[in-house]
């Protein structure tokens, strides 16, 4: 129960009010500082979930800016997700490659996995020199690059090659820190609760 009387809830809004005063003029000043308009390359990594689940909302966002987006996934493809077979529902305006055979620990060949990666990038670098393509999604690309299936040096030049306006979202644990230091915007995603620690199976909808 609300014990306050009205002369104090009238004196925590006017105290509220003045805060968010003061919070708008800080906020109106950043971003009339941040005049820059580029692509970026954003970096999802942590041993949290929704890394990848961020990267696919941000593909409907630029769907719904009408961009074009190229999404290339590494070490995924042995199984379908969900994300692909509604993606694969809008070939005009999304082109979805998964290149990869699973996960590491199901493949067990370093050799192939190696050769897949080097597969995956040459797709990708295509889709990195098309400026028609307004974001790029190389999701599980940190996997690679820990387990040095790919060149870091080399894939940055690439990213850092492409047409000025087009994103770039990455995702995958271990990011680099070569990679963390030439990125617009890097979220490390960590874990509080998983239900898997519970023993409640990954499922369609929220797992894949």
């Amino acid at each position: 129960m609300n014990t306050m009387t009205p002369d104090e809830i009238a004196a925590l809004n006017e105290r509220h009010r003045q805060r968010m005063e003061r919070k708008k003029a800080v906020i109106d000043a950043k971003i009339a500082a941040a005049d820059k308009q580029i692509g970026i390359i954003i970096v999802n990594t942590g041993n949290g979930k929704g890394k990848s689940s961020s990267a696919f909302g941000m593909v409907a966002r630029a769907l719904g800016h009408g961009m074009k987006v190229g999404v290339v996934q590494f070490i995924k493809g042995a199984m379908s997700t969900g994300e692909e077979t509604f993606l694969r529902r809008f070939p005009d305006e999304v082109s979805f490659h998964a290149m990869g055979e699973g996960y590491t620990w199901e493949t067990q060949n370093r050799e192939r996995d190696i050769a897949k990666a080097l597969e995956a990038w040459e797709l990708a670098k295509r889709f990195l020199s098309d400026p028609d393509y307004g974001m790029v999604v190389l999701d599980e690309l940190n996997i690679a690059l820990k387990y040095r299936y790919l060149d870091v040096h080399t894939v940055i030049a690439d990213l850092l090659d492409r047409p000025e306006m087009q994103h770039v979202v990455i995702t995958g644990r271990g990011a680099p820190p070569e990679l963390v230091e030439v990125a617009d915007t890097v979220t490390e995603m960590n874990v509080v609760k998983h239900a898997f620690k519970a023993g409640i199976v990954a499922q369609a909808g929220t797992e894949w």
